[in-house]
């Protein structure tokens, strides 16, 4: 049951870190959409994905692009 916890903390640890590094950074993603990150969910058939400001659903973070600066 130890290793079970410690997996579930590393995946909720890794979960934490993601959203402190995603959101409110400027993206485009594949298709075109851009926005700022507003937040990022946890799926558990696809993995991350993310809402962006001023566009409806949720995408894979695969599919985001960083702005360049």
């Amino acid at each position: 049951m130890v290793a079970v916890k410690t997996r579930a903390f590393t995946i909720l640890s890794e979960f934490e870190h993601a959203q402190t590094e995603l959101i409110g950074k400027c993206v485009a993603l594949s298709d075109g959409k851009a926005g700022t990150v507003e937040q990022v969910h946890l799926d558990e058939l696809h993995g991350l994905r993310i809402t962006i400001t001023g566009h409806d659903g949720r995408w894979p973070v695969s599919t985001i692009k960083f702005a360049q600066r």
